[in-house]
């Protein structure tokens, strides 16, 4: 396996400091959040989960912790929208260049809005997806809202 993504080094780019963690990506698994959290020895709450969604019909990228959903109705009002529906994975795969499970919100084809729930934010690190599966980067979730130029907000539940 590669530590070497478009993730890592756009993290690298942006002067980021973070630490790369592989571990066994199991595609059969119930939620991959929970699995890779599992696998890596950590709370679920510590380990961020990188969704697609469409609000009012435009992508955006939603970041939050492995045991919790999203809110459809706090995603659209966070991202100043109507409505919000999770992207279709074949959808997201095209919009990213990251495979379903490998989904990273860093050194995505383009940059997108994105929300990271706010709750992720009091946490002293957190993993967030490299871009591939079975690689999670470890940073300080500040720095990883300050590169994304994400929003924080409440959007799980």
């Amino acid at each position: 396996m590669s530590r070497t993504t478009p993730a890592t080094l756009a993290l690298t780019k942006a002067g980021v400091e973070f630490t790369v963690h592989a571990y066994d990506y199991d595609p059969d698994a119930d939620s991959i959040g929970l699995a890779a959290a599992a696998a890596l020895g950590e709370d679920p709450g510590r380990v961020l989960k990188t969704l697609m969604a469409l609000v009012d019909g435009k992508p955006m990228l939603v970041i939050v912790p492995s045991d919790r959903e999203v809110a459809m109705k706090k995603l659209a009002a966070a991202a100043g929208g109507k409505s919000a529906q999770m992207m279709k994975p074949a959808d997201a795969e095209r919009i990213s260049g990251y495979k379903v499970g490998g989904i990273s919100p860093f050194g995505q084809r383009k940059p997108l809005p994105a929300v990271i729930e706010a709750d992720a934010l009091a946490e002293t690190y957190v993993y967030i997806n490299g871009g591939q599966r079975g690689l999670q980067v470890r940073l300080d979730p500040n720095a990883a809202k300050a590169v994304l130029k994400a929003a924080a907000a409440q959007v799980s539940s």
